[in-house]
């Protein structure tokens, strides 16, 4: 049996910032290993961390103590060499480019040929199912359909890890199931490794293979539950007890970190 690749190694992990008003400890002795292919999801209240961790990975924040690595290297080394994709909490699409120019643009500016380009557009429109919205401005779009545009340029140039930041946060109920549904299919379809902040717990179970618990600041783990939950999953899973079994886990994962406090 092949041993799993890790793909972020978190060893000690420590970051504080400092301001006016003295250190803010935003994480503390953070240790954590995702694996690749895994859909890992962090957990936890406002301010814990979560999106912080996702930076250190990106190389967007610098850890003040111990050590992370990025498919082996730092996470500077792995930003560039373009290892991974950041979809952020708000779509980000420039408004004066249409759907096409916008998920075009890392693809220009790390110098892919037009040719490229055409067909990787086209390759991730299809992914994310927006055939036929490439030549649509953004205001033309939905939100959710917003956010699966900047899925999709987050995809463009086919990095093995996906980090996404609260993608969902903001959109309706009904909205967040279809694309929670399109996100699986996704990650089933493309084998990426996925590092997935959210605040809802359903969510974070639906999704992933791996949930992150997180503590109120100073953000630490309380705790790391591996889904036993099969890859394929419709919607009404949600209403099994296994389901609700490991949402109950992570509640009381959250509730202990408030306790630590």
């Amino acid at each position: 049996m092949t041993q799993a690749k890790t793909v972020i190694q978190a060893q000690g992990l420590d970051l504080t910032f400092e301001t006016n008003d003295g250190p803010v400890h935003a994480l503390r002795d953070v240790n954590l290993a995702i694996d690749k292919g895994e859909f890992v999801s962090f957990i936890g209240p406002s301010g814990c961390g979560k999106t912080t961790f996702l930076r250190v990975m990106a190389d967007l924040e610098q850890p003040t103590g111990g050590h992370i690595s990025v498919n082996g290297m730092t996470p500077a080394q792995a930003r560039q060499r373009r290892a991974y994709g950041y979809v952020f909490q708000a779509a980000g699409l420039y408004p004066w480019r249409t759907i096409g120019g916008n998920i075009r643009l890392p693809l220009e500016i790390m110098g892919y040929d037009r040719a490229d380009q055409d067909a990787r557009v086209a390759r991730v429109l299809e992914l994310v199912e927006l055939d036929g919205f490439e030549r649509k401005f953004p205001w033309q779009l939905s939100g959710g359909m917003q956010q699966r545009a900047s899925i999709a340029r987050a995809l463009a140039f086919d990095a093995d890890l996906l980090l996404m930041d609260e993608p969902f946060g903001a959109l309706d109920e009904i909205v967040r199931d279809h694309l929670n549904e399109q996100l699986l299919k996704l990650w089933d379809r493309t084998g990426k490794t996925i590092a997935f902040v959210t605040h809802s717990i359903p969510e974070a179970v639906y999704l992933s293979t791996k949930i992150v618990v997180m503590s109120p600041r100073p953000g630490r783990i309380t705790d790391i539950i591996d889904s036993p939950l099969p890859r394929e999953r419709p919607l009404d899973i949600r209403d099994t007890p296994a389901f609700l079994e490991i949402a109950h886990r992570v509640r009381e994962g959250l509730r202990a970190g408030h306790g630590d406090v």
